[in-house]
């Protein structure tokens, strides 16, 4: 059995760089291409998982993804976003994405992410249920409006909109945001989109 690809895909070229020495240096095989089109172009790819930035020109990740998906891909695909893409990434995840990461991202993140990726379906499903069970237990812990407040953020709402439709203060949202951050453990605002999605919330 021939070792798992990692296909990054992306138009900086400095970013695949650092990510495909990220990637030797951990000893995985990296593949590269700098647009979606290209990786398309490129025929049936090897065995193992997909890193795509989010946003690239002609085709973004997003629309690959649903290319993937109407043409039966069975790769999992993990997505870097920039700050600011959070309503990208939840559109990503709902379409299929295993995992989204914001820029700037941790390396160990991006690793721990892409192991996961190419693990094996049943352990797989068996650690994402207990995740999911894990998540749930979380969020059940949520006041009433604190769950308001990370359904808004799930949507990918900007904090003043969710202010408007509670009726409350931006500053009052972001003092709910924080108690959710603090109370799910999240570290950051996309791993939080992710917990609520896998939890189904």
């Amino acid at each position: 059995m021939t070792d798992p690809v990692v296909h990054v895909i992306d138009d900086d070229p400095a970013m695949r760089d650092s990510l495909s020495f990220l990637l030797d240096t951990a000893g995985l095989q990296a593949r590269t291409y700098e647009s979606a089109v290209d990786f398309l172009a490129a025929g049936e790819p090897a065995p193992g998982c997909i890193v795509t930035d989010a946003r690239m020109p002609d085709m973004t990740g997003l629309e690959l993804v649903r290319r993937l998906k109407d043409q039966g891909g069975r790769h999992p695909v993990i997505m870097i976003t920039g700050h600011g893409d959070v309503p990208l990434a939840v559109e990503a995840m709902k379409a299929g994405v295993v995992d989204f990461l914001e820029k700037p991202f941790d390396d160990e993140a991006l690793l721990t992410a892409i192991r996961s990726a190419l693990g094996s379906d049943e352990s797989k499903t068996a650690g994402q249920d207990d995740e999911r069970r894990r998540f749930q237990d979380l969020l059940e812990q949520l006041s009433p409006r604190e769950k308001d407040v990370l359904r808004g953020v799930v949507a990918g709402k900007p904090n003043k909109v969710v202010a408007y439709e509670l009726g409350i203060s931006p500053r009052t949202v972001e003092v709910y945001r924080a108690n959710v951050m603090t109370k799910t453990a999240a570290g950051s605002l996309s791993e939080l989109v992710r917990m609520a999605l896998l939890a189904g919330f």
